[in-house]
């Protein structure tokens, strides 16, 4: 198997794959001595609350249809219009950049704009993302380009992109300069990473270090900044933000290395995807690259079986079961162990660069307490 560098190690484990298994939690790194007792439930709710309004403010902007188009994707009303009390999401971004604006003991709502800008730029992504992955599901409905087309789809993504340099910009001060440039970075290295997803799903190996690249453009990226984009605004200097940009960039990477778990041994009654979903899209996710750069006869057949996959005219009708073998294959090899390892070394760099920022200890017990959310969600 691998080890968490990514090396290789001859030895293989086993294990067995069966369908819709909810994959198991991913205990954190951090010591009990280090665990609070923060409601992080609280902390997602604190920051759902204080976006919303200025979200939906945002959306109402759009010209029509793209504002009810937008409204359907964030979960406000349903296809046909009616209001609904729709899932938006986990809110761990909101809830990251409301949270850093205590970092520099400003008001939560000093960290409102970065919330929202960044919770625009995330639903840009999705937008684009579901359409490019030709994704039919998204938190548990039909996506949009599915009920309104490709077209609205990309509209919509680009509007929200656009909107979000809008929010902090409007601020008129040098700290929003600071926080709009950090988001405009930010969203071209989440562009580089969706990029570099797309190429790899045409080649047959992908190594373990070039996913990593690709996950931390895609997913370690925004996080970061929404990491530090709340303390950016409260007037926090370099030094302050871009250690918190480090926690937020191993964040996402264990955010991430969950996700990968999730898109292929999730429940999809909690992850709002189909079974086997990444594997259904010939994703190289980590679980996957990890077991293709194992040693083993697990491994080699994984590899064969992925090679005759990508030439495979008929690969849309492969059964459940095909998919569930392919996934014992990951297993076996190791990538399922190796990657909720990843996950573990992740998260506990990620609270090692707290250490670097001087902050109040019931902030950084809620950095703490969402770091460890991320890791042991199942959706």
């Amino acid at each position: 198997m691998l080890d968490q560098h990514g090396s290789a190690h001859p030895r293989t484990l086993s294990g067995t794959a069966t369908r819709g298994e909810t994959v198991p939690t991913v205990p954190p790194a951090t010591p009990a001595a280090r665990r609070t007792a923060v409601d992080v439930t609280a902390l997602l709710e604190r920051g759902r609350t204080l976006a919303t309004p200025v979200l939906r403010a945002a959306v109402d902007r759009l010209a029509p249809p793209m504002d009810t188009v937008a409204a359907y994707h964030f979960g406000w009303i349903d296809a046909q219009g009616n209001p609904t009390d729709g899932d938006g999401g986990k809110a761990v971004r909101p809830a990251l950049a409301v949270l850093s604006a205590g970092v520099t003991g400003a008001a939560p709502e000093v960290g409102v704009p970065g919330a929202v800008a960044v919770e625009l730029v995330h639903n840009f992504s999705l937008l684009h993302d579901d359409l490019m992955d030709g994704d039919e599901q998204r938190r548990h409905r039909d996506t949009v380009w599915k009920v309104h087309g490709p077209a609205q789809a990309i509209l919509v993504g680009d509007a929200l992109f656009a909107l979000a340099g809008e929010i902090l910009l409007e601020l008129g001060t040098v700290e929003a300069a600071r926080a709009t440039h950090r988001l405009t970075v930010a969203t071209r290295a989440l562009i580089d990473g969706q990029a570099q997803d797309i190429s790899y799903e045409h080649r047959d190996r992908v190594s373990v270090e070039e996913c990593l690249e690709m996950e931390g453009n895609k997913t370690g990226a925004l996080l970061a900044c929404a990491s530090s984009i709340g303390a950016v605004l409260g007037g926090a200097d370099r030094r302050t933000a871009d250690a918190l940009e480090k926690y937020g960039y191993h964040l996402g990477l264990a955010f991430q290395a969950v996700d990968d778990l999730l898109g292929i041994w999730g429940d999809p009654d909690a992850t709002g995807k189909q079974t086997w979903s990444d594997l259904r899209q010939r994703k190289k996710s980590l679980p996957v690259v990890a077991a293709l750069a194992a040693d083993g006869s697990a491994s080699e057949r994984l590899g064969e079986i992925l090679a005759a996959d990508a030439k495979s005219s008929d690969f849309e009708t492969f059964s459940e079961g095909e998919f569930a073998a392919r996934a014992a294959l990951i297993e076996e090899a190791g990538g399922r162990d190796w990657t909720a390892g990843e996950a573990r070394r992740q998260h506990a760099v990620a609270l090692e660069a707290l250490n670097a920022v001087d902050m109040p200890e019931q902030v950084r017990e809620s950095f703490t307490a969402l770091a460890d959310f991320v890791v042991v969600r199942k959706r």
